[in-house]
């Protein structure tokens, strides 16, 4: 798919295009979930190690680090991040380079990011014209289990400390090329629940001799409800939203026990804690109306992905030397989807964007394909934003 060039990208990158396409496509086929990027690691790693780079392998598993010094002395050092892991989703496409996993396929665009950030590396490490430290981080298991935890928590900056960090997300479904973010809170956090209500089996013609956990459930997903609409301020946002409901085995019993389970997502502290104790008094109030009891799991995970003030102008005014003005969204709403880079901008200054795709199936569908002409813009911003941040002293 051909896209008009933007005035950032770096004509060297630009001329490696069909290379970093057979990349992508490479690591497109060979999809791995949380911490299991062992064929992915391996792959990405005999890049770096191509390119001269100095390599740490290990943290939280299957994570890599490289790192760059420039050869305009000494500086800053900063990080650059890419996510690894695949989804369980069975591949619904016919690419030649489809997923060789069944059940298993990158449809978030984490190859796309892989291969940015390889182009980015190699391109520096051949014109290492900075003042300071460049760490390259690939990181596992984004999705849903906290990969970005588990490195910070295993040592990340303690083992390259750094000033900044930033992170880059690929967005279809808006205009190519196109750089989006927003300061402060971006990405929401993130929670899971759930609910064992435990009622009493019967025959469901004598619902009189049990305690329905079926009648309670349906009670408490729309009881629920009411926290978001009466709970939490009209100016905060928040979702909950109840996902699976598993209960019952035939028409005319009543079972012993249902579950729920589902999803919380807020912006702020404040909002996180409010749903939490509006979602454990509605449960159990609900239930003890009904003569069940409720086992609750309520598990926080990710917490909100807040962009810093000054590494987000940085980012931005990178954004707009790569895409041209017209091509950069500095207050792009909020999205209520979580990321685990969180965690490493909870550890240290930085600043995460999202770089649209153009047209083209959601993320996380089964028909989704990353837009490999966004390579080089990727790629391009790395570079630029290096050169941003660690320039060499005038």
């Amino acid at each position: 798919m051909s896209e008009q060039p933007l005035p950032g990208v770096v004509p060297a990158i630009a001329a490696r295009a069909d290379e970093m396409t057979g990349w992508r496509r490479t690591l497109h086929a060979m999809p791995e979930t949380a911490f299991e990027e062992h064929r992915t690691s391996a792959y990405v790693a005999e890049k770096l190690e191509s390119f001269g780079l100095e390599l740490h392998r290990g943290l939280a598993g299957t994570g890599l680090v490289a790192t760059l010094h420039g050869q305009r002395g000494a500086g800053p050092a900063i990080g650059l991040r890419a996510d690894m892991d695949a989804l369980d989703i069975h591949e619904a496409t016919n690419l030649a380079y489809r997923s060789d996993t069944p059940g298993k396929m990158h449809a978030c665009g984490h190859d796309g990011h892989m291969t940015m950030l390889l182009g980015a590396a190699r391109h520096l490490a051949e014109n290492p014209d900075f003042a300071g430290t460049v760490h390259f981080i690939f990181q596992p298991a984004e999705e849903n289990e906290g990969g970005g935890k588990v490195m910070v928590e295993q040592g990340l900056f303690d083992l390259f400390p750094m000033q900044q960090v930033y992170g880059l997300h690929n967005w279809p479904n808006a205009p190519f090329g196109t750089f989006l973010g927003r300061v402060g809170p971006m990405f929401a956090a993130f929670d899971i629940f759930e609910v064992k209500i435990l009622g009493r089996g019967a025959h469901a013609a004598m619902p009189q001799r049990g305690i329905d956990p079926v009648l309670a459930a349906s009670l408490v997903v729309a009881q629920l409800q009411s926290i978001v609409a009466r709970s939490v301020s009209p100016q905060e946002a928040a979702v909950l939203t109840v996902t699976q409901i598993h209960g019952g085995e035939t028409w005319n019993i009543i079972p012993d026990e249902v579950v729920l389970r589902g999803t919380a997502r807020t912006f702020t502290p404040e909002v996180r804690d409010l749903v939490e104790q509006r979602f454990r008094a509605v449960v159990e109030g609900v239930c003890a109306a009904q003569g069940a009891q409720a086992q609750i799991r309520y598990e926080r995970r990710y917490p909100s992905l807040v962009n810093w003030k000054e590494p987000f102008g940085t980012a931005i005014e990178t954004a707009r030397a790569t895409a041209g003005d017209d091509r950069v969204i500095a207050d792009f709403e909020p999205i209520m989807a979580a990321e685990d880079f969180a965690y490493m901008l909870e550890a240290v200054p930085g600043a995460y964007l999202c770089l649209a795709s153009g047209p083209g199936p959601n993320l996380h569908n089964a028909e989704y394909d990353f837009n490999d002409a966004l390579l080089p813009v990727g790629a391009s911003y790395w570079v630029n934003l290096v050169h941003q941040v660690l320039a060499p002293a005038s």
